[in-house]
């Protein structure tokens, strides 16, 4: 369904950047077929030198231009871009419009733009960019499959992808897409133990790295839940349930739970 599609992204920042990183790197699409925007000339001449995409000033051009425009904005940014592109008339070929933006409805987008453009509601994280990321999408009352199937065709490539009713995008946002920066902190952490203990430090991150990296994959490819896979290693007397209870008397699983709690409701209020 890509092919020959033009996409226009609004907004090159980090999200912006993993997207189109990611789809290029991905071979799904032809670098003529990408179309960015930037509100600096420097910013958008470094993007487009960096991805060797076009990235314009200009909203309006690159939508009247494409057939899907993705959203990558911040929120506080949002209504008015939307409202200058109505206003511009930019959307009256009516493309698919995906939002990544947080805290934001597809009811709140389609009666911004008030047109008859299909909405679709997405939540990537970074990891897309190297094609590890994972995409959970939600549609709007005049999305329909097909448009959902676009959806799925533009994000695949950067990872996994589920949709899912959009009453649990905020959670999403609060889980999956603030999760990288959680797990960064405890690779780091559990790096800082390794170096305590007389590791060298990028011998100790990448020990941490890589372990947090088999152990995610054993939990997806094997299906099985995380409880039942971290029996296999806390032997009886062993190390590594010594090690779990020192993690407990920390109340580690509160504490991330409450983390993944606190970013949600956080990014609920992002587009109020």
């Amino acid at each position: 369904m890509l092919k020959d599609k033009r996409i226009a992204i609004l907004g090159s920042g980090t999200m912006g950047r993993a997207i189109a990183g990611g789809l290029l790197h991905s071979a799904k699409l032809k670098p003529g077929q990408l179309r960015a925007t930037c509100r600096r000339k420097d910013a958008a001449e470094l993007f487009a030198r960096e991805l060797g995409v076009q990235c314009v000033l200009d909203n309006a051009e690159a939508v009247t231009w494409a057939e899907v425009v993705i959203l990558c904005l911040k929120p506080k940014d949002l209504t008015k871009v939307l409202e200058q592109l109505r206003d511009q008339g930019a959307l009256s070929h009516k493309p698919l419009v995906i939002s990544i933006v947080a805290g934001t409805s597809t009811g709140y987008i389609e009666t911004v733009l008030a047109s008859a453009c299909p909405v679709v509601r997405a939540m990537p994280n970074t990891p897309c960019f190297i094609g590890k990321g994972m995409t959970v999408v939600a549609k709007g009352s005049r999305a329909r499959a097909t448009h959902i199937d676009l959806a799925r065709e533009i994000f695949t490539p950067l990872g996994r992808f589920i949709e899912l009713d959009e009453k649990h995008m905020d959670t999403v946002t609060g889980l999956s897409a603030s999760g990288p920066a959680f797990m960064y902190v405890i690779i780091e952490a559990l790096a800082d133990g390794g170096v305590m203990r007389g590791l060298p430090r990028n011998v100790a991150i990448e020990l941490a790295a890589q372990m947090t990296l088999g152990a995610a994959e054993m939990v997806l490819s094997t299906g099985r839940h995380p409880a039942s896979l971290k029996d296999d290693v806390t032997t009886p007397a062993g190390c590594t349930i010594a090690g779990i209870l020192a993690l407990e008397d920390g109340r580690i699983r509160s504490v991330l739970a409450r983390g993944v709690e606190t970013a949600s409701k956080v990014a609920a209020e992002l587009g109020k």
